[in-house]
């Protein structure tokens, strides 16, 4: 926030009768009223899910609860599954099939504010009940007598079951949106007509938590609009200390305004949040439309890409099974490293330094402890490492050279604030040649649009030392941003594959 504004905040008061006053006079800001980053609309607790993912694990939960069903109903028939034929198995194996059809033709899905409780039971009943009627009166005319009892017995039970399944899921969702549980973050900037209509809009709904406005021309714009409070400028959304709980900025400056947008967009898109350009709401239907689909028909995406819910549950699967094994595999070793560097120097075992993550969100990453022990260095790099450092221990030279020092990296991954497989984080406060790395870079911010990782693109490739050239600083990002554009399961598994032989082939790196 610039000198200028901290001192119009303690000249003006948020609850000051001056502030109160201007307030009053004018709708919008005075030159000398001020603003109030604090007043942002931040939850104090958020589910970190998006709608995307709710509805993948409502598709998932019905698909099981059929599968669950079938092979139950078909056991309590006396008829083995492994000795049974595929003619005895078939009406049950369609029965997951027809209704995951059903309901998605059915948009049982989507779960939009526009849709009723009672419209979208009658469409998840719908969508589930006539595909397993077809498939019931089927099997009745084609299997004999009592034989097609029992699968037309798990399809009525499959019915019931996933119409229950979509009346919970559809009665705590709206809940839930509503107290900003599930709900993105979304910033606005540009104070205009869109901004009140998007506003007001959502007000009625809570599809987003809108937390705040930002705009450079403090003069003209708004104290607040619909209730929702001007937080700034633009260079006071650059440097705010909870940008990283942000999942999405809209920017809703009129299109016409060409040379504006074309700032703001340069400005904004160093940012490893999406940035949204709402072009203009005309032809947006608020009463049809849902305000979670804002990103689609009426605005474009600047930075960033839509979330690809398949992608990020099927990663988070693989990081889960993966750091669990490995974990496993790797307790004696663990052990063997936490007393060697215990006995010999003094300081804790583990080293938990503050790092970037996850659209910039610090995190505390594990590591064994491979220096003479320095609190300070845990909070705010001070130094890259050097071959023949002297603050190396002789454990640490060691596990340092053969990356076992990163093995409790793990837990992060578990934690879900890290993946196996993403560009390294870097330390808080990282430098090169005097000067930050965000600075050396202007898309540094980028390479943290994916989760960090334990290993990664760049480090397959050599780039695994310290970065003590700003050339070597461009090279790290280049191969950063390569995966994230690339990032795929096949690409994750050829990287963790290889890591190890690069490991082994490389071992004088300085690390």
């Amino acid at each position: 926030m610039s000198v200028g504004l901290r001192q119009e905040i303690r000249t003006y008061s948020p609850g000051s009768p001056a502030r109160a006053a201007a307030r009053r006079e004018s709708p919008v800001k005075a030159a000398n009223d001020a603003v109030d980053i604090d007043a942002a609309r931040l939850p104090k607790r958020r589910i970190p899910v998006t709608a995307s993912g709710l509805r993948a694990g409502l598709k998932a939960l019905d698909i099981v609860a059929a599968v669950l069903i079938s092979w139950g109903i078909l056991t309590l028939s006396g008829t083995s599954l492994l000795s049974a034929t595929v003619y005895q198995i078939m009406p049950f194996a369609m029965i997951p099939v027809a209704g995951a059809w059903g309901l998605r033709a059915a948009s049982a899905y989507e779960m939009g504010f526009n849709k009723s409780i009672i419209d979208h039971l009658l469409s998840a009943a719908n969508g589930a009940g006539w595909p397993l009627s077809l498939l019931g009166l089927a099997t009745f005319m084609i299997y004999p007598g009592t034989q097609s009892a029992w699968p037309i017995l798990a399809m009525i039970l499959t019915w019931f079951a996933q119409v229950a399944i979509h009346a919970v899921a559809v009665s705590i969702n709206q809940p839930l949106t509503r107290a900003g549980w599930i709900s993105e973050n979304v910033i606005i900037v540009g104070a205009t007509p869109n901004a009140r209509r998007l506003i007001q809009r959502n007000a009625k709904t809570r599809e987003l938590n809108i937390v705040g406005i930002f705009d450079d021309r403090l003069s003209r714009a708004p104290v607040s609009i619909a209730d929702t409070p001007l937080l700034g400028q633009v260079d006071d959304l650059l440097s705010w200390d909870r940008l990283p709980e942000i999942d999405r900025i809209v920017v809703t400056v009129t299109s016409d305004a060409r040379e504006r947008v074309k700032d703001l967009v340069d400005r904004l898109r160093i940012l490893p949040q999406r940035v949204v350009l709402l072009l203009d709401l005309d032809g947006f239907d608020a009463e049809s439309e849902s305000l979670a689909k804002i990103a689609h028909s009426p605005a474009a995406y600047v930075s960033g890409s839509p979330r690809d819910t398949r992608r990020a549950v099927s990663k988070r699967v693989f990081d889960i099974a993966l750091a669990s094994l490995f974990l496993i595999l790797s307790a004696p070793i663990l052990l063997l490293l936490a007393v060697a560097v215990k006995l010999e120097s003094d300081g804790p075992v583990f080293f938990r330094q503050r790092r970037h993550g996850f659209n910039n969100q610090i995190i505390r990453v594990w590591k064994f402890r491979s220096m003479r022990d320095d609190p300070d260095a845990a909070e705010h790099m001070q130094t890259q490492a050097t071959a023949d450092d002297p603050r190396i221990t002789r454990v640490g030279r060691f596990i340092r050279s053969t990356s076992l020092d990163e093995l409790p990296q793990l837990i992060n991954v578990l934690k879900g604030e890290m993946s196996l497989v993403g560009p390294r984080p870097h330390a808080v406060g990282m430098t090169s040649e005097e000067q930050s790395v965000y600075n050396i870079v202007g898309d540094y911010a980028h390479r943290h649009r994916v989760k960090p990782g334990i290993t990664g693109w760049a480090q397959v490739n050599g780039s695994r030392d310290p970065v003590h050239t700003k050339a070597l600083v461009r090279e790290r990002v280049r191969l950063d941003m390569e995966y994230v554009n690339r990032s795929s399961f096949w690409l994750d598994c050829y990287i963790v594959l290889v890591t190890l032989p690069c490991l082994l082939g490389d071992a004088r790196k300085v690390r």
